[in-house]
């Protein structure tokens, strides 16, 4: 993270970074990070702390339920554990309305775990999400914990698209044969969400630009 001389104490604000498999929320964060300032504090994925860790991961819809009810507390633990750091934004690797992307139901998740739609959307200022290309477009196999195919994943996609679809303030940013273009163009819009004190630093020359043109 960039140093950038501010040190006043800023309003912290939950802004959520989502998308599909294979969309490049790894790639994006980790260009964030070397490109916007200290006042951006980024959360890791409550879903990878729990897979990685151990968490069992079965087909079975009583295994699926039980995951997403997990991913859920774990995510709403991270955003309070982080709650009274001096971020601006604190930059969440998915939130929690996420989970109704992949809940099998019978039934909407909320009851399940105590909220509503509504409650939910109202936690975060903002949400970013990275579209997951096409299956003829190419997919990312690299992640160990990406067992998706390239179909299944372009579904998801689909399905988190639907689960955010009343957030107030939600930007998308489409697939692009050049990823740098993508990624910049995801930069630009998290630079922009900042205090007017970060703005100043750049994220990438063809940020502005979704084909990366100067």
């Amino acid at each position: 993270m960039i140093d950038c001389g501010c040190k006043e104490r800023h309003e912290t604000r939950r802004i959520v970074l989502t998308g599909g498999p294979g969309a490049g929320k790894t790639a994006v964060l980790a260009l964030v990070q070397q490109s916007l300032c200290q006042h951006l504090r980024v959360l890791p994925e409550a879903a990878g702390i729990l897979f990685g860790g151990g968490f069992p991961r079965e087909n079975g819809q009583g295994a699926r339920r039980a995951a997403q009810r997990a991913i859920y507390f774990v995510q709403r633990e991270l955003e309070a554990a982080a709650s009274e750091s001096d971020a601006a934004v604190l930059l969440c690797d998915r939130g929690t309305v996420d989970g109704a992307a992949y809940w099998p139901g019978p039934g909407p998740m909320w009851e399940a775990v105590g909220t509503t739609l509504a409650a939910e959307l109202a936690r975060y200022a903002a949400v970013l999400h990275l579209r997951t290309p096409a299956p003829d477009m190419g997919y990312d196999h690299s992640n160990p914990l990406r067992i998706e195919s390239a179909a299944e994943a372009h579904a998801t996609d689909l399905r988190i698209a639907m689960a955010w679809a009343d957030h107030p303030h939600r930007f998308e940013v489409a697939p692009a044969r050049s990823f740098l273009a993508k990624a910049a163009r995801a930069v630009e819009i998290l630079r922009g969400e900042l205090p007017a004190c970060c703005r100043r630093h750049l994220a990438l020359p063809d940020a502005a630009s979704p084909r990366g043109a100067p």
